[in-house]
């Protein structure tokens, strides 16, 4: 428990964006599953089609902190990656 009303308001702030955060986190790995699970059912031209906006999101969770950078960098090039190694029909 915290001693004194600055560490109260402290945190509550970190609870506050705890959670914050964890909504941007789960909503990242929302939008790879369903990046994936379009890879994965044959549909590449859909999935080029959403790779611009996994980019996006991941670039927003580095914008606001939920997520460092390298992390960000690292998924978006794995993912651009199995994107170009799914043969085309």
């Amino acid at each position: 428990m915290p001693n004194t009303k600055s560490a109260e308001r402290r945190m509550r702030n970190s609870a506050r964006k705890q959670q914050h955060n964890r909504s941007i986190v789960s909503k990242l790995r929302r939008v790879e599953r369903e990046f994936r699970a379009t890879l994965a059912s044959g549909k590449k031209d859909e999935a080029v089609k959403l790779l611009p906006a996994v980019h996006s999101a991941f670039d927003k969770a580095v914008k606001f902190g939920a997520v460092k950078r390298p992390t960000a960098n690292r998924k978006k090039s794995r993912l651009a990656l199995t994107l170009t190694r799914v043969p085309s029909k």
